[in-house]
């Protein structure tokens, strides 16, 4: 018996026998020179050829899927087309050099100097390296490198997978996700919540594991146990029993004495929005508007975006829908919007930020909104991302109001937001904590890194006293605004349980989430939940403060959460 231990990041106790993910696109020799006969510009062309077409399978790709495999499968998109990418190849083309080495070289160059850059912008490089090797392989005429297809239901090992592979995950053949690298924020780790399948990222040496191995996985304990034995099969028997338990909301999140904790969903379009009113999600607490955006070379109409967003607020008539403004920058570069070459994009001109260098842009999409939620019977909030001061909340309270927008709020994902949420709150009706952004600003710690993934957890003290102090100027002087978490730290039952103590007024997270934070309130007073926060608020680490607050809550061990 062999163990792992990783960082869990989607629960689910599971046995089943591995497939690791085929081995990568072989590098093009070194010096490789272009063939007898083929000039420059014919090596050239079927470069762009060959890119134009990993380009068109991956945009088909994300017309199958929606939310946020859609967005990550249209980026990628976007980098296989890339100019800079591009033009880098083809100078080396020109200087004799083969167009498959060339675009390597190029790959390696550039996905280099986004990794430099931090923040977002060193995840792109997963994107670029992805990329090249889709290129590479439609150059030499062969498959690309992807998920394994097999006739049974496997778990999939790799030692991290691209977001393309992410995007298109099928959960009725893969069972459950364990990578080696990673980390709790990456794209692994959000589409695998997203699909509700088990997985463990950061688990060192899982990728050495023979094919056919059977294995173990508990997905909230974060560990792998390879041949397992009896206790570990009771122990996937039991989940298989109580999983059923976990799949039904009925519409009203509450504590086990009453209190209110609506159940909200994070979405990115029509179709997320129509699942999660079919899994009875209380209303929507993210909208993400960046997909109408993504894969273009210019704005979207006030028509297209109306339209877009009607879609979603038809899906929840009555109920409120919290719309995120524009996210671009960092991770989400538009060619009409944001400036590729800012030296550190994680803190540069991203959301809200924008309309500071391109003003207009987000008015218009507040018109798109109202437009919208003029024709829709939905509640429509809005909130501006990225927002770090009570005079920024000002403005953007004020651009709502001329829009006819009568519900303005912020994102706190800016420690700053946190600290002077007492003068941000007296200038717009709401907040909502994004906890991956904040977790890492308040840590310096990049989301998609692996070795980083214990800096970057929500459990953090100095993440939830930040939350804390969100609340508490959210109810200074007598304001009682809804302060909200959108973050991936409302899926997480026990932490669910602390921010429900901490004053948070609702949580918002991936649909397939809601039923087991759902049953974990449940079984708990705001009186307890109250006395779990300080318990969280006093531990000395992340780790003391996770494990003392699950100790206290031993239905997540019946429950396998």
């Amino acid at each position: 018996m062999q163990n792992f231990q990783g960082v869990g990041v989607s629960p689910g106790r599971i046995i089943g026998t591995i497939r690791q993910m085929p081995k990568p696109v072989s590098e093009p020799p070194a010096g490789e020179q272009l063939p007898a006969g083929v000039s420059a510009e014919d090596a050239t062309a079927a470069l762009k050829a060959a890119a134009k077409a990993v380009h068109d399978q991956l945009k088909n790709r994300a017309q199958t899927v929606s939310g946020d495999g859609k967005a990550v499968l249209e980026a990628t998109a976007l980098m296989a087309t890339d100019t800079m990418l591009l033009k880098t190849a083809g100078k080396l083309i020109a200087r004799g050099t083969s167009n498959q080495r060339a675009i390597w070289e190029a790959g390696a160059s550039v996905s280099e100097m986004l990794h430099n850059l931090g923040g977002y912008m060193a995840e792109r490089a997963t994107d670029v390296l992805d990329v090249r090797a889709r290129i590479v392989a439609e150059l030499r005429g062969v498959p690309a490198p992807g998920i394994p297809s097999a006739e049974t239901p496997f778990i999939l090992i790799a030692e991290d997978l691209a977001p393309a592979d992410t995007a298109t995950l099928d959960p009725e053949k893969v069972l459950a996700l364990l990578t080696a690298g990673g980390g709790p924020q990456s794209h692994t780790a959000i589409i695998a919540r997203s699909l509700g399948l088990p997985a463990v990222v950061a688990a060192a040496g899982v990728d050495a594991l023979a094919d056919g191995t059977e294995v173990y996985v508990d997905g909230a304990a974060g560990t792998i146990t390879a041949e397992p034995g009896d206790e570990q099969r009771h122990a996937a028997e039991q989940w298989a029993a109580t999983a059923s338990l976990l799949a039904d909301f009925d519409g009203t999140g509450t504590t086990a004495d009453g209190h209110q904790v609506p159940l909200l969903a994070n979405v990115g379009g029509g179709k997320d929005a129509a699942a999660a009113a079919r899994l009875n999600a209380q209303g929507v607490g993210l909208f993400r508007t960046e997909f109408c955006f993504l894969e273009r070379d210019n704005e979207p109409s006030v028509d297209e975006q109306a339209a877009a967003y009607k879609e979603v607020f038809d899906a929840f008539p009555g109920k409120k829908v919290v719309l995120r403004t524009l996210d671009a920058g960092a991770d989400k570069p538009l060619p009409f919007l944001t400036d590729a070459t800012e030296p550190n994009p994680a803190l540069g001109v991203r959301g809200y930020r924008t309309d500071l260098t391109t003003p207009g842009v987000l008015e218009r999409q507040l018109q798109a909104i109202a437009r919208a939620a003029a024709e829709s019977e939905a509640d429509v909030w809005v909130m501006a991302p990225m927002i770090s001061t009570a005079d920024e909340a000002a403005r953007f309270a004020t651009m709502c109001a001329e829009a006819g927008l009568k519900t303005p709020g912020v994102m706190v994902e800016v420690p700053s937001a946190a600290l002077t949420a007492e003068a941000i709150l007296r200038e717009v009706s709401f907040a909502s904590l994004g906890t991956n952004d904040l977790t890492q600003y308040a840590m310096a710690a990049d989301r998609q890194l692996g070795p980083l993934a214990g800096l970057n957890t929500p459990w953090q003290p100095a993440v939830l006293r930040l939350v804390g102090l969100t609340v508490e100027g959210s109810v200074a002087e007598g304001h009682g605004k809804s302060v909200g978490v959108c973050g991936e730290a409302a899926a997480d039952p026990a932490l669910a349980v602390v921010l429900t103590g901490l004053g948070v007024t609702t949580l918002s997270m991936t649909a397939r989430s809601i039923a087991a934070v759902a049953a974990v309130l449940k079984t708990v007073s705001l009186a307890e939940a109250q006395e779990l926060a300080k318990l969280a608020l006093s531990a000395p680490s992340a780790t003391d403060a996770r494990a003392w607050v699950r100790a206290k809550l031993p239905v997540l061990e019946e429950l396998g959460l």
